[in-house]
């Protein structure tokens, strides 16, 4: 299999795309696209040059495309390989043809992430780096880029990497005792008590930002639900600023589960505006509703839309119960009261259950005049917080696989402490602090096997 890849690497856009990039890594990177690049002139084919000309095909020797060539010479690339890319015209069909061509040429299509993967393997960057770029890649708000960023930047990596040789070192003063106790001084183990708390602080501090790193990178699932007719379509189109639902005075109108994707707070959100529930002869709106209740039971944060004018019915009461019946721990659940414009201006809301004003915190809107949207804002983002989700530390955010690994180091280090407190040989510390050691390897990478490396980078895009 030929050790030079190629792939396409940006996005491409049927007939919209005005950039397209194939790009091709390895020892043969250099010498394909001599055969198939044709540079009128006498530019000079040097490394971290653009070179000008166009993309011809060698079987028919027809022109393909007018484009620029960049060339890297490793180790000054991504990958630490030779690098080029065909910078063409957009669209499917010029930049299938040069990556074509490519392979034709004799290199072969990357696997997903393989062009990150190389620069991995090649020592340029490390494992959390590498995630970074995913994450930078598929980051839905300004947050989430600046801490992917800050990632591929290696400001995750720092922090675990100090830990790691303080626990290094903490091994050798331990194995030094094991092998050679009678010519070395007694070892202070007041000393080595007070380096593994100050470990586990910083583990726990750096283990304290996986609920609001997830949270930036998922984002937060958010269902309208209620009975028809209350304004929950109103309400996505004046949260969304768009006409993303269809509106009309008839219930039943919204028959499947309507999406808009905004940013709260910094953090991504995936609104869901659903059919209203009730029971219905109507096999259509049926399926709808039974998709409403499903999207309830899925989602992070459940928006309850009740009717100002009509108050708390029979029908309203039968939703929240059956809300409240599916067990999800960390659902927040929160009152809209909507058409308050609808209300007097001497007319009193109505009075809402005292379970619900005691369990639940209610924001009153009128969509459709797009009002109350910024205290329904202001409440989510509240809940969110006082969920548990608001980091100690934003400077940085670890992933769940990365929260696996820390958690194994920080279940070690904390036995290494009951081994010390229970008066043990030196032998059973290094046992738990060798356990340590390789988890927190695993997170910039150290240690891994090839099955593990396949699986973290088969989540990346290809030309990645």
């Amino acid at each position: 299999m030929s050790a030079t890849i190629a792939a396409i690497a940006t996005a491409i856009v049927p007939q919209q795309g005005s950039v397209g990039i194939v790009r091709m890594s390895g020892p043969e990177a250099f010498s394909i696209a001599r055969r198939l690049f044709v540079t009128p002139g006498n530019q000079v084919w040097e490394s971290h040059r653009i070179l000008y000309g166009y993309v011809n095909d060698l079987k028919s020797n027809q022109t393909v495309d007018e484009a620029l060539l960049l060339l890297m010479a490793g180790p000054r690339s991504y990958t630490k390989e030779d690098v080029v890319e065909f910078q063409c015209h957009g669209g499917i069909m010029v930049v299938q043809q040069v990556l074509q061509l490519c392979i034709a040429a004799g290199a072969r299509l990357a696997q997903p992430g393989e062009f990150t993967l190389r620069a991995f393997l090649n020592g340029r960057i490390d494992l959390t780096q590498a995630e970074s770029v995913a994450d930078l890649v598929s980051a839905q708000s300004p947050q989430a880029a600046e801490l992917a960023l800050a990632g591929v930047q290696g400001k995750l990596a720092e922090p675990i990497r100090q830990l790691r040789s303080t626990c290094l070192d903490i091994l050798a003063e331990i194995e030094a005792r094991v092998d050679f106790e009678d010519d070395l001084p007694p070892l202070d183990e007041a000393d080595v008590q007070r380096q593994l708390r100050a470990v586990l602080e910083q583990l726990n501090q750096i283990l304290a930002t996986a609920d609001r790193g997830e949270l930036l990178r998922s984002g937060l699932k958010v269902a309208i639900v209620g009975r028809p007719n209350v304004g929950k379509s109103s309400l996505l189109n004046a949260w969304s600023r768009s006409d993303r639902a269809i509106v009309t005075d008839l219930p039943g109108t919204t028959r499947d589960v309507v999406e808009s994707q905004l940013v709260v707070g910094e953090i991504p959100v995936q609104v869901l505006d659903t059919a209203g529930i009730r029971e219905t002869a109507d096999q259509v709106e049926r399926l709808g509703v039974a998709r409403s209740q499903a999207a309830a039971q899925a989602a992070d944060l459940v928006l309850f839309t009740l009717d100002a004018t009509e108050g708390w019915t029979a029908a309203d009461q039968e939703i929240y119960e059956r809300v409240q019946a599916e067990q999800h721990p960390k659902r927040v659940l929160i009152a809209v009261l909507n058409k308050m414009d609808l209300l007097d201006a001497d007319e009193l809301p109505p009075q809402l259950p005292p379970q619900l004003l005691s369990d639940v915190p209610t924001v009153k809107t009128a969509a459709a005049r797009g009002e109350g949207i910024e205290a329904l804002e202001r409440a989510i983002l509240s809940a969110v917080h006082e969920g548990g989700v608001q980091a100690t530390s934003m400077d940085l955010a670890i992933n769940q696989r990365q929260a696996a690994a820390l958690t194994r180091a920080q279940v070690a280090l904390e036995q290494v402490q009951g081994t010390i407190a229970d008066q043990m040989p030196f032998d059973f510390w290094t046992i738990d602090l060798r356990g340590a050691i390789q988890a927190l390897g695993e997170v910039t990478g150290e240690g891994m096997t090839e099955p593990m490396l396949e699986r973290i980078f088969s989540r990346f895009c290809i030309g990645k």
